[in-house]
């Protein structure tokens, strides 16, 4: 099978930077939810984390809805919970359930999407919709960054700049494993840089990522001069000193630059190491697992 053409994630980052500069996403009530049961599959599910990691909100995802659902059927029988927000870039695969659900429970549904004719859209209470690029299947950049950045307040020109006089080490890729240190209150991105590992380079590289408080706990005690940990900050402890990257954060960066940042250095991992994603995409997107409940094969560009 062709290998296909696709742009890397690096690539796809500094697309969606230009165009969020140009076109500013709508802005998320935050307020206007209380105690919600927040749910997204993949890293639909992390940005929920992110947009309301300054709230109260109930975590979910696909294989644990209908238990966290049913588990609250109390708080929602006596309305402490009212609100459901689904978040989904496509509003079809698992989110058209998991809105029929929510509303089958009684509660207000908040659908967060790309896509206003989409299934879940048309069942939704409400709907915010979000601008997005086409983009390679799983990649989801424009898609998540648009939604985080309709929360954090940062500014899109600056995350740009931020990431266009980033100097990679002369030797970035002679490394053969790569660590991600995010500070504690960016914590929400260390497993979306994860989910891209999974997706990107499968068990071909080693790329890991955690919080500064996370990373605490034994992850660096087998230390390796081929592992490149790169820190957002300060890194006092993690990896072997002359192997550590030290990245400065630029003041009044949040999740939206963390994300950006990230997604944008494992892209340029991807472009410098074997096409593993080119080469398989398309054999996954015909014969791999489905969304619950559906079986049309997944797109290879997402519009």
């Amino acid at each position: 099978m062709a290998m296909l053409k696709l742009p890397t994630l690096a690539e796809s980052v500094i697309v969606a930077l230009n165009f969020f500069v140009q076109h500013q996403p709508p802005r998320l009530p935050l307020k206007s939810f209380k105690l919600p049961l927040v749910v997204g599959s993949g890293n639909a599910y992390n940005t929920g984390v992110a947009l309301f990691s300054g709230q109260t909100a109930i975590l979910a995802d696909e294989s644990d809805f209908r238990h966290k659902i049913k588990g609250y059927s109390p708080l929602i029988k006596t309305g402490a919970i009212k609100q459901a927000v689904i978040i989904s870039a496509s509003g079809e695969k698992d989110s058209v359930w998991e809105t029929k659900l929510a509303k089958q429970k009684g509660l207000q549904t908040t659908l967060l999407t790309c896509r206003p004719q989409s299934s879940a859209a048309k069942l939704a209470d409400k709907i915010i919709i979000y601008d997005k690029l086409p983009e390679p299947q799983t990649y989801n950049v424009s898609t998540y960054l648009g939604m985080i950045l309709s929360t954090s307040g940062e500014k899109t020109e600056a995350i740009r700049q931020n990431i266009k006089k980033l100097k990679l080490p002369l030797d970035f890729l002679n490394y053969h494993a790569f660590a991600f240190i995010l500070p504690d209150d960016l914590a929400a991105i260390a497993p979306m840089i994860e989910i891209k590992r999974h997706e990107l380079f499968g068990s071909r590289l080693s790329i890991r990522a955690f919080s500064a408080g996370e990373a605490r706990h034994a992850k660096f005690v087998i230390p390796w001069e081929k592992e490149l940990v790169i820190s957002l900050g300060e890194n006092k402890y993690f990896g072997l000193k002359e192997h550590r990257w030290q990245i400065k954060r630029p003041k009044g960066a949040g999740l939206a630059w963390a994300m950006a940042l990230t997604y944008y250095l494992v892209g340029r991992i991807q472009a410098g190491f074997p096409p593993y994603f080119q080469n398989h995409i398309t054999k996954y997107c015909q014969t791999g697992p489905k969304a619950y409940g559906q079986t049309k094969p997944f797109d290879i560009i997402v519009k």
